[in-house]
């Protein structure tokens, strides 16, 4: 039985998983960096809530012939503890050390708990905003910003407007949205494929300084904008490779009024949307042990060296390559429930 440990640290979530070779989760423990309202979390000060959080998150290392680790995207401090915590594990039991693609682990986290087959995946989170498929050994992008990521831009969003980052800031611009009863127009910019939030931002951030609208309707706006912006740069990819399903992964996934919209538009196509909750979309270690796992099992069952397992701060989704089997397993999803509390709260 393949048995691995996977640490997950690229922004202000610190998590530690262990999978095993069926896709059975056996410990997802996470913790949060939160910052008051009005700020957002610096590098350094998130580096060393990791640090202080890691032996937290902790799990039993018995059975385990690997340890996988975001290698990036990410925050440099942020992947730099983990990497450190990574090296130090693998040396001290003897076991392999797996470098995933932090873009990637979203993506087969959510094919293996929702069993999609071929889909176009909208990766949506805080640092990441990417229209995605699978094609000759490769996941392509085929859109995505050009400026900032949607995730960073509802955070900066949610500072003008002074909401509470507990338990994040998007999180409490979804729920301000179901107040909203006005809509404010607001730029949207959908060039080709891709999009740009850089003009709504200021807008938005012009908005909030007038004081003529109310938090709820700047919130309600603020998500139809965006969200119509990315349904429709994912229909035309649909559209593109002929595929009747919809992933959508990363932290701002599981708003559910994103996937409302995604379904909305997948009924007019006859197509399938797959959304998950904050369990598995919200950054997790779960999801870097089951890609590690893959990767053990079908593209480097040896690791790599010691002096290889670093971090990359921009390592991009469609620059892993050559690995068809690791992409195309499919396995039903089980949860084992050893006593781990931790892994149904929202941290």
């Amino acid at each position: 039985m393949v048995f691995v440990m996977g640490f997950e640290g690229s922004a202000n979530k610190i998590s530690v998983g262990i999978v095993d070779e069926k896709g059975v989760i056996y410990a997802n423990p996470r913790r949060t960096f939160i910052t008051p309202p009005g700020e957002g979390f610096k590098p350094n000060e998130t580096a060393e809530h990791h640090k202080g959080k890691i032996l937290e998150v902790q799990t039993p290392k018995e059975g385990h012939i690997g340890v996988s680790i975001s290698k990036g995207p990410g925050m440099g401090a942020c992947l730099q503890v983990v990497a450190i915590v990574v090296r130090t594990l693998s040396q001290l039991w003897k076991v392999p050390i797996i470098p995933v693609n932090h873009c990637i682990g979203h993506i087969e986290m959510g094919r293996i708990v929702k069993k999609a087959k071929n889909p176009v995946v909208l990766y949506v989170s805080g640092g990441n905003t990417q229209v995605i498929s699978y094609a000759d050994k490769r996941y392509r992008i085929f859109g995505e910003t050009i400026d900032n990521a949607v995730g960073n831009v509802l955070d900066r969003i949610a500072r003008d407007l002074k909401l509470s980052n507990d338990p994040s800031p998007g999180y409490n611009i979804e729920q301000m949205a179901k107040q909203g009863k006005s809509m404010i127009s607001l730029p949207y910019s959908v060039k080709g494929m891709d999009v740009s939030f850089a003009g709504l931002q200021s807008a938005v951030k012009k908005i909030c300084k007038e004081q003529k609208h109310s938090v709820a309707d700047i919130c309600y706006s603020v998500q139809e904008t965006i969200f119509a912006m990315l349904v429709e740069i994912t229909e035309r990819a649909m559209a593109h490779v002929d595929t009747n399903e919809v992933l959508i992964v990363g932290g701002v996934g599981c708003n559910v009024r994103l996937q409302e919209m995604m379904q909305n538009m997948c009924e007019n196509r006859n197509a399938q949307v797959f959304g998950m909750d904050d369990r598995y979309c919200i950054d997790n270690g779960a999801m870097i042990a089951w890609a590690g796992c893959l990767l053990f099992q079908y593209s480097i069952p040896n690791g790599i060296p010691l002096h290889e397992a670093t971090i990359t701060q921009r390592y991009r989704t469609d620059s892993v390559h050559k690995l068809s089997k690791f992409f195309n397993v499919i396995v039903f999803f089980h949860l084992k429930s050893i006593g781990n509390k931790h892994y149904h709260k929202k941290k």
